[in-house]
Formats: C-alpha cells, structure tokens, sequence
C-alpha cells in the first residue's frame, strides 16, 4: 500500500525553498515595516492607495466607454500619477527618517520583529490606512469631479484665471460660438493636445502672477490645435454646398444718415452633387499651402496650390519675393479654416461697421441727424480708460445734441441715451486700454475691406513660373447683385427687401 498523504521529496524541497525565500525576503521586509510606523510614511501610503484606487477607478470607467472632457485630463494624468508619486516618496522618506532618529537614540533592535498580524502594531497600522483610504477615495473622488466641472467652465477660462483674456473673453460672449465651452475649440478631445495646452497655460500663469504677458496677446496662436480636430466637429467643409445671400448695411455722414445696401451672392461652395470641389471652401481647404514671412501671417509671399488631379504650382510674390532661405526653412502651413475665419469666436469690429450694425437693429436711430457720423468719431476718440469711455462718450453725444439740435435733444431724449448706451456697448466689446487694444489691433482676414484678408494671395502679384498669377477676379468668390444701392431691387424681386 502506498501512503497517498504521504509528501513527495519534490514537495518538500519546494516548500523548503519558498520557506528560505520569505526568510531571505523577510529580513529586508521587517525593518521596512518597523520602521515605517511614523506619521510621514503613513501619510504617503494614503496618498498612493487613495490615487492608485481612483486611477484604477477611472481607467475602468474608459473601458466602459467613458470619455473625459479635456479638462479632466487634470485630474487622470497629472494630479493622481503625482498624488501617487509623492506618497511613494513620502514612504521612504519616512523610513529613512525614523531609521536615522533611533540609530540617534540607539534605539535600533538588534532583530526585527517578525510580520504577524497579531502584533497590535502592524494591525493599527493597517486598521488606519483602510479606514484612511475609504474616507478619502470619497472625498478625493467628489472634490477632484467639482473641480474638473469648474474648470471645464468658460467662468474659469474667462475670468478665473485668466483675467489678462477680459477682451477675448468678451468678445466670445458677443459671437455665433457664445454656447461653445472655451475647451471645445481649444482643446478638443483627447490627451495629447490637452497636455500642450497645459504646458503653455503653467507658463501662462506664471506671466499673468509676475506681470510678464505682451500687450496685446499676440495673434495668432501658432500652437493652437489644427481645425480639422475642433472646428470640423461641428461644420464639415464636404458638405457645404451652394451660395449664400449676404446684405450689407450702410449709413452715410450725412445729416439724414442715408441708408443703402451691398448685396452679395457668396458662392460658399464645397462638393457640389457631382462631388466636384467648387466654391471659396472647395478651391482652398485641403489644396494650399503657404509661408508666411510675418508672425502675425499677414504678409504671404508664397503659395503652393494642389489641383485635383495632384499638380502642384507654386506661386511667389512679384512685389514683396521671399528669400531663398525662407522658401527653404519657413513653416508650410496646410491652409484650414483658421487662416480666413481667423477670428469666429474673438471679432473685434472697426467703428464704422460697428455703429452700422447697431443702426439695422435699431439700437441707434437714424433719425438723429448725424449720427452716424458723430457716433463713429466719438468711439475714435482717445479715452484714459474704460471708465473714463463709459463717462464721457455718452456725455459728449448729449453735448452735441443740446448745442446743435436743440429740439430734438428735447424731444428724442430717449432715442439720444439709447444711442449713448449703444455706443457704449460698442465701445466696451472692441477698445481695452489697458490691454493696449485699440480698432485694427486685431486683423479679420475673412473678406478684404477693412483688413488685406483675401488680398494676402489674391493681389494679382503671386505668379507662378510660367506666368500665371493667382486670380483676382472677384466673381470667383462672390457675385456683386447691389452696390451701396437705396432699396435693392433684387431684394425687392427676392422678397427680402422691406
């Protein structure tokens, strides 16, 4: 008969040996454990465990299908991996430091007590890291979640901490985006941009707390993530087709401020149905390429166009030509959205198209005599402040009313003050003083009346080798149906016209 609970020589080497190993590992492991009964080391395996479970937590979500905001990023991959990192430090650091203190005191034991869940010790010591770490997860969970929501928030890009924005951030609350949080254009999905863009902000925080930041914020943001990964979220440039109506208003500098209109038929473009690429977006996204010799990207001297079949041509500046060493080393930029709509959440309006737009709504009547004309050479005026703007403007407009029309200074006193706080409005979303900001600080490159904007390449100077120059003809762009006309006719005939 053979003794089946009988061991094995092979059992018992092998429990011999992980015997031997935990003896040759537990003289390593008692002193750590001995010695890392001291409030430092404690303290750092909270914060290991407490970022290590909410970490765990956290990637368990994503493989669940959770996607964080950008600005959760603060939270996922850079406080918790740090919380972890400094509660591994705290560990040791501990250790080290009460291991010195009794080697002081001579107070080191000659062996090390062995690692049994029976010394009252090691069980307070792990009965206070568990109780620790499950008030904290909670708590580090609930407070890192709020303060994640805060600062996705447009209050905190807007006004927080970024107070030097006051003039971007004014602007946004003025534009078609007003509903878009700042992070979504930005930012954006993902990881890797939210992380450059972490890294300019410290800086960023740093210039704003010592006053270091230019006046004004230099434009545009050469780091700023491409439009196809923000702005093609939401408008897909394949599915523009077609034309748009564009009616301008106009008010004159005469005493009745005669109104008149430019209408346009802007041939928006894109694919047309035959999935040809036509329009103002199907002849540039995608197909140009440029250098600019200028930071500010105003001063374009070369160009290269794709066409659809894949030739290239190149086009240089005949009045202004690049150095060979720019050509050679410049930054080619791929043409998006940004280099026309450079400005769709952040426009500053000069004072002439400014005060038309309040007058087509309304805001400012026109029968004040003059007032258009008045109006834009009071906002043109130099004022200390913003303060000081929001004082005297409105106090100059009823001066020039009470000396020059007396009766309807009486008689439209409301039309006047109306007309007052328009212009303030004006005033306050386009002149920042102290950000040294004034009309034309910042270029709108969409369209080529107050800014060169399209003229940058479409000035009949960019030609390629063979003679070629890049078109000027404004009909590709646009069809002019009404310039500065009184009552259009197409509009009468397109039933737009009042």
């Amino acid at each position: 008969m053979v003794d089946v609970n009988k061991e094995t020589p092979e059992v018992v080497g092998s429990r011999a040996a992980l015997r031997q190993l935990w003896e040759g590992a537990a003289h390593f492991i008692r002193p750590v454990v001995y010695l890392s009964h001291n409030t430092t080391s404690r303290l750092g395996v909270v914060l290991t465990s407490t970022s290590a479970v909410t970490i765990l937590l956290t990637y368990g979500f994503q493989l669940y299908g959770y996607a964080p905001n950008p600005y959760a990023g603060i939270l996922i991959f850079l406080i918790l991996p740090g919380l972890f990192v400094a509660g591994l430090i705290l560990i040791p650091v501990g250790i080290i430091r009460d291991f010195r203190r009794h080697r002081r005191l001579g107070t080191l034991p000659l062996s090390y007590p062995t690692i049994d869940f029976r010394d009252r010790r090691l069980r307070q010591t792990a009965m206070f890291v568990t109780f620790m770490t499950a008030i904290n997860v909670p708590i580090f969970a609930i407070a890192s979640y709020r303060g994640t929501v805060y600062m996705d928030s447009v209050r905190f890009c807007g006004m927080t901490c970024h107070t030097v924005m006051q003039p971007e951030y004014t602007a946004y609350q003025r534009s078609p985006h007003a509903r878009v949080p700042c992070v979504d254009c930005h930012i954006g999905p993902g990881a890797s941009w939210f992380v450059r863009s972490k890294l300019s902000g410290s800086y960023q925080v740093f210039a704003v707390s010592f006053d270091l930041y230019p006046r004004p914020i230099p434009v545009p943001v050469h780091n700023l993530r491409p439009a196809r990964a923000t702005c093609e979220e939401c408008h897909w440039p394949e599915k523009f087709s077609g034309d748009k109506l564009v009616v301008k208003p106009k008010f004159g500098d005469d005493e009745k401020n005669s109104e008149t209109e430019s209408v346009l038929l802007m041939h928006i473009g894109g694919r047309n149905p035959a999935r040809k690429l036509v329009g103002i977006h199907g002849a540039h996204l995608g197909l140009v390429t440029y250098i600019a010799s200028d930071d500010k990207r105003q001063k374009i001297p070369w160009v290269s166009h794709r066409a659809e079949d894949g030739t290239e041509t190149d086009y240089v500046s005949t009045d202004n030509p690049p150095k060979p060493d720019l050509v050679e080393h410049g930054e080619r930029r791929l043409m998006d959205c940004m280099d026309c709509h450079n400005r769709p959440s952040h426009t500053f309006l000069m004072p002439e198209d400014a005060v038309n737009r309040e007058m087509a709504v309304g805001r400012i009547s026109s029968s004040l005599p003059f007032v258009h004309k008045v109006g834009v050479e009071l906002l043109k005026r130099d004022y200390s402040s913003r303060l000081a703007a929001q004082t005297e403007l409105p106090e100059a407009l009823r001066e020039y009313y009470r000396k020059n029309y007396f009766a309807i200074y009486n008689s439209q006193r409301a039309q006047i003050e109306q007309a007052a706080t328009a212009l303030v409005y004006i005033y306050d979303g386009n002149v920042f003083p102290e950000m040294h900001i004034t009309w034309g600080s910042y270029a709108n490159n969409l369209g080529h009346m107050d800014f060169p904007g399209c003229f940058r390449c479409h000035d009949g100077n960019h030609q390629s080798k063979d003679g070629r120059a890049i078109p000027q003809d404004c009909n590709t762009c646009h069809s002019l149906l009404a310039m500065d006309e009184t009552h259009p006719k197409i509009l009468q005939e397109l039933g737009e016209g009042n």
